[in-house]
């Protein structure tokens, strides 16, 4: 019988407002081989989110003797705040042969993707700008400045959608999670996942009494 290999490594990326942090939730609830990578960040919790769950908040001066520490397998800083994602975290978790699902942003994508040739890397697109504006002004997070700034960031980082595996538009969040999860079990599938002295014996298996 085929045994696990290195837990999946699944990241998520998209513009803010276009729905990631819903999927990854929805993910976690149905699927039990998963586990989320919270990520240390400066910025300030919103409301309903909770330390060590959503984010491990931490000042600026924390995060920076962190980065010294080398803690982070990448790190970022996106509309004034730095993002960062614990290295010894994931290591230990995907070695351990669980599945991490992180929320990183495109550059950090980009990063895990060399460290971890095996991710996976998926990218969250809204149907459509106007839906994207939308969404955003509905959270009532942000003022307009700020709004208007998200969008200006969006377009620059879908411009790395090549360095992507996979895509999804959320238009539907059902249909979004239907995709998301199809896409994890095909992954599951990959003859390259299977370790190699599993493959060997798989390829030369012979049964009893065969001479050939």
């Amino acid at each position: 019988m085929l045994k696990k290999a290195k837990g999946l490594i699944v990241v998520i990326s998209a513009p803010a407002g276009a729905g990631k942090t819903t999927l990854c939730k929805r993910l976690l609830q149905i699927s039990s081989s998963f586990i989320s990578s919270v990520s240390f960040t400066t910025r300030p919790p919103r409301k309903n989110e909770i330390e060590g769950v959503d984010y491990y908040f931490v000042s600026r001066e924390e995060f920076e003797k962190l980065i010294e520490k080398e803690t982070f397998l990448e790190w970022a800083q996106v509309h004034g705040h730095l993002y960062g994602t614990s290295a010894d975290f994931l290591k230990k978790n995907i070695e351990a042969g669980k599945d991490v699902v992180l929320e990183v942003d495109v550059k950090g994508g980009k990063k895990i993707k060399e460290k971890y040739p095996n991710s996976i890397l998926i990218f969250i697109l809204p149907p459509s700008w106007e839906e994207l504006e939308r969404r955003l002004k509905g959270r009532a997070t942000e003022d307009e400045k700020s709004i208007k700034e998200r969008l200006s960031t969006a377009k620059k980082e879908i411009k790395f959608l090549p360095y992507y595996d996979y895509f999804i538009v959320n238009d539907d969040i059902n249909v979004a999670v239907r995709e998301l999860v199809a896409i994890i079990e095909a992954e599951r599938c990959r003859i390259s996942r299977i370790p190699q002295q599993q493959l060997s014996s798989i390829t030369t298996f012979k049964q009893k009494g065969d001479n050939h």
